[in-house]
């Protein structure tokens, strides 16, 4: 299995056709070995857990009816993230419902295997869910097969501001079209102690770099639907702040291997408020040219 997941990350990291529009600047999308690189789990606040890499996020919110799982990483993630559930202590089987931000490989990959390890019922939006069945074929941009991960059916459908109910967590799912045309934010509370903390589990709208907002021959209102997240991300109250990949939060600059549970360090309006800014000049520089 090992040497299959170092396979795979040298197939992602051969690949520079396709660019990403990051807060910054545009990057090509060839992952570094930070994108598979195990970061030591956390707790972030309450019964919410980090299980991902160094760059790519999972999040185990764990609960008495079972687990949930958000965001599985690339394809051959599937042992990392079982290791990292294991070493805070919960059993892997205990993962009863799968989620995730968006269908792309870095996002998705093991999903197929994790449901096949697990038998977790898979949740995606309704828009998202083709091409989570047919393992990425079906993207608008992102066509050449490098991209494609282990097909996999959801087993419920999404829709705005549907809410999740699991025991008495109840997490609400926001639509945030774009990046793909079923990206999703969660947004849930979690308990600590006396205190609650409203959580945002955001997808950036980062452009996929030869996207044109004019429109896409499959996706042809990929434009508007960029405005409208842009938009419609403005408007969250939260606490704490995380997202689909590290270094979007920096999450390096929050938290560091060995640190003290710290809830508060997660606390970054300011942070989150400019983000969205670079990401509304991103679009606005797309639709210029």
């Amino acid at each position: 299995m090992k040497a299959q997941f170092k396979s795979i990350l040298m197939v992602f990291c051969l690949m520079s056709t396709a660019l990403f529009v990051y807060p910054q600047q545009i990057v090509k999308l060839t992952p570094s070995p930070e994108w598979s690189k195990a970061y030591p789990p956390f707790r972030i606040v309450g019964n919410l857990y980090y299980v991902g890499t160094y760059e790519l996020t999972s999040y185990l919110i764990v609960t008495p009816k079972g687990n949930i799982l958000i965001n599985t990483g690339l394809p051959g993630s599937e042992n990392m993230i079982r290791s990292q559930v294991e070493k805070l202590g919960f059993k892997f089987s205990d993962i009863k419902l799968l989620l995730t931000n968006q269908v792309h490989s870095d996002h998705v990959g093991a999903m197929a295997a994790i449901k096949k390890m697990t038998g977790a019922k898979i949740m995606v939006n309704e828009q998202d869910a083709q091409e989570l069945a047919d393992g990425g074929q079906s993207d608008y941009v992102l066509t050449d097969k490098s991209f494609f991960y282990p097909p996999v059916k959801a087993d419920v459908l999404l829709h705005e501001h549907d809410t999740i109910k699991f025991g008495r967590t109840q997490i609400v799912a926001l639509h945030h079209p774009g990046h793909t045309r079923g990206a999703t934010s969660f947004l849930f509370d979690v308990q600590d102690g006396h205190r609650s903390y409203r959580v945002l589990i955001a997808n950036m709208p980062s452009i996929v770099g030869d996207t044109k907002l004019s429109g896409m021959p499959t996706y042809p209102n990929v434009g508007k639907d960029f405005a409208y997240t842009l938009k419609a991300m403005k408007n969250i109250k939260f606490d704490i702040w995380l997202a689909a990949h590290a270094s979007q939060f920096d999450l390096h600059k929050k938290h560091k291997p060995g640190d003290p549970y710290n809830p508060d360090a997660f606390r970054n309006q300011k942070g989150y408020d400019a983000a969205l800014r670079n990401l509304n000049n991103a679009y606005l520089k797309n639709l210029s040219q």
